[in-house]
């Protein structure tokens, strides 16, 4: 393995090589020996740390919890575990066809790899280097707009129906309203989310029209 390369690519030299080899080692070439347990605790630590990097945000819970999965989601994490070139250093068996799951999961076992290595500081340098954190947008007031919509249509103004279908560890809700005849919902992690995204249904067929 070309260890001054993958390091230039993750601005981290490590000191003990053999982490950095095992986090990049696929359970078809070694099923013993492989990056599935750094993956586990890597995904552990970057939720902690997109978690402390966004929890100022003048946001609920629900809305945080929704940014969080725009950083640590598989779909999130492909595009920068694909920056770094990770798969380019993969150790895999020869007939080992790079699944897509291995590609995000390489992010998080580097990611534990690091941590064990270097501690805490190291792994949160790397996960506020190499994810494409900005400042949240202000979201949309879809309720406002239509509001402003019906208003200006001479409509009446919707009466927003709300149901709690989540549970005590997963909050859900879910919000209808009644607008030219039609029912439109949303469901979301808040009831001020599950609001707007009735709101958006209804100004989308409202625009259409």
């Amino acid at each position: 393995m070309n260890y001054p390369a993958i390091e230039s690519r993750l601005g981290y030299v490590f000191k003990d090589k053999k982490l950095l080899k095992r986090a990049l080692t696929l359970s078809s070439y070694d099923p013993e020996d492989n990056n599935q347990i750094l993956e586990f605790f890597g995904d552990a630590i970057l939720e902690f740390l997109v978690s402390e990097k966004i929890y100022d945000e003048d946001k609920t819970e629900g809305e945080l919890t929704e940014r969080r999965k725009m950083f640590v989601s598989d779909s999130a994490l492909t595009p920068v575990s694909e920056s770094l070139g990770l798969s380019e250093f993969f150790i895999k068996s020869k007939g080992d066809t790079v699944l897509k799951k291995s590609i995000p999961s390489a992010y998080e076992a580097v990611l534990a790899a690091i941590y064990l290595d270097g501690g805490m500081d190291a792994a949160r340098s790397f996960v506020y280097r190499t994810l494409p954190f900005k400042p949240a947008q202000p979201p949309k007031n879809y309720k406002g707009e239509l509001q402003e919509l019906l208003q200006s249509r001479g409509m009446p103004l919707p009466e927003y129906r709300r149901e709690d279908i989540g549970t005590p560890q997963k909050p859900e809700f879910r919000s209808k309203i009644n607008v030219d005849g039609k029912e439109f919902s949303g469901e979301a992690g808040s009831v001020k989310n599950a609001d707007q995204l009735a709101a958006r249904a209804a100004l989308e067929y409202l625009n259409r029209r």
